[in-house]
């Protein structure tokens, strides 16, 4: 879709929908990959599964990857963001001119997912969910390796306008 593509990736609770809402607002195209390119696929073959529940959701959450790839090809913007997280992520993430990687700690992420509806993915009450966010969280080892770090502690429009600052180029529509 862009010409220019870049990913705001980081653990649940991070803000990567909120910082794709606040980059639309601004004008920006932005896909929230989480809801318009994820489907439950089994992470070896891409092969999609039976939707899958609870914790056992997060390891088939994957986006279309061959999705991933028209968008990025056919360049119709000058610049795209693709907000959200996969389990496949390192399948694709050569196609992203920058990969920015939100980061929290675990007390803000703590609050966030305490403010979630209780059906939301680690929602008050999702036990078994919210200890595999704070795992997650603490070990860093779903993130991509070598991502520009935001500090998404901050308010949203200084996350957002920290990721435009290292964007390069006109980013006008």
């Amino acid at each position: 879709m862009g010409r220019r593509n870049y990913l705001i990736e980081g653990g649940s609770g991070t803000g990567k929908t909120s910082v794709c809402r606040e980059l639309r607002r601004r004008g920006f195209h932005a896909v929230n990959g989480d809801r318009q390119l994820a489907y439950a696929g089994d992470p070896e073959t891409g092969e999609p599964v039976p939707r899958v529940a609870g914790v056992a959701a997060h390891r088939y959450h994957l986006w279309r990857i061959d999705h991933v790839r028209a968008l990025v090809a056919s360049g119709d913007e000058p610049v795209t963001f693709f907000c959200g997280g996969s389990r496949n992520a390192s399948r694709f993430l050569e196609l992203f001119d920058i990969v920015f990687v939100l980061q929290v700690d675990l007390d803000t992420l703590r609050r966030r997912l305490d403010a979630r509806p209780a059906d939301e993915w680690g929602g008050p009450g999702r036990v078994a969910e919210r200890e595999l966010i704070e795992r997650l969280h603490i070990s860093g080892e779903e993130l991509p390796r070598g991502g520009v770090p935001i500090d998404a502690t901050a308010p949203l429009e200084t996350v957002v306008d920290r990721i435009l600052e290292h964007v390069t180029g006109p980013l006008r529509r």
